[in-house]
């Protein structure tokens, strides 16, 4: 099939849709706790505000990585609602900070491909603003900092052998990919930026998972 024979959105289509999908996410919410109710229009607002910011700001990769961190956030909510506790609160902002961060990192890369294409037309990006190169210097700084959250995201849950291991992988997967970035070949960063970022959101969904499940089994008395 070509993409020509393919049936085309119509802007009242796509308007519907959106309003629609919003109009769920503050239903489900209802359903979940009050918590997460009284927060749904922040988040939706946050999320949909996102989608403007390339044509005004070049830290649109940070306005993503908020919109992103919210998805923890949530889940968290909720799970516990009003009855989280500080040291929670604590925890649930390192791993928000810390997708923050891993999300800027890699958008940079991403935007490495459309470098060209965003300076001639007018749209903002950090690659466009500081150039191919501070732009990667400013990724993998952030990269690091975000290893260093999850190190202290592992340390407050008290998480051991599993949790740890999973975070050697994330920041070996991290060191390559912006060894991989710096090639600048388009096709050597869609494999930084998928394969990757793939593996490291797996790693820590299954290590984090394993720490959970058996609560602390994996330690050493």
């Amino acid at each position: 099939m070509q993409p020509s024979d393919l049936k085309r959105i119509s802007v009242l289509g796509s308007q519907m849709a959106y309003v629609d999908e919003g109009a769920g996410l503050v239903v489900v919410s209802f359903f979940l706790n009050p918590l997460c109710f009284y927060l749904s229009p922040l988040a939706l607002a946050t999320i949909c505000f996102y989608s403007v910011t390339k044509r005004f700001t070049d830290y649109t990769h940070v306005f993503l990585g908020i919109a992103l961190c919210l998805a923890p956030i949530g889940a968290w909510l909720a799970v516990k609602g009003s009855s989280v506790s500080g040291l929670e609160i604590v925890q649930m902002l390192i791993l928000a900070g810390a997708v923050i961060l891993w999300l800027v990192g890699f958008d940079i890369i991403y935007a490495l491909q459309d470098f060209e294409f965003d300076r001639t037309h007018g749209l903002h990006s950090l690659v466009v603003a500081w150039g191919p190169k501070n732009a990667l210097q400013a990724a993998f700084l952030g990269h690091m900092v975000m290893c260093g959250l999850l190190l202290a995201f592992g340390i407050l849950c008290r998480f051991w052998i599993a949790y740890y291991v999973g975070w050697f992988l994330i920041v070996g997967c991290m060191a390559l990919e912006h060894w991989i970035a710096r090639r600048r070949s388009l096709n050597w960063i869609n494999v930084a930026f998928f394969r990757l970022n793939a593996v490291i959101s797996t790693v820590f969904l299954l290590v984090t998972v394993t720490e959970v499940i058996f609560r602390g089994g994996f330690r050493v008395r």
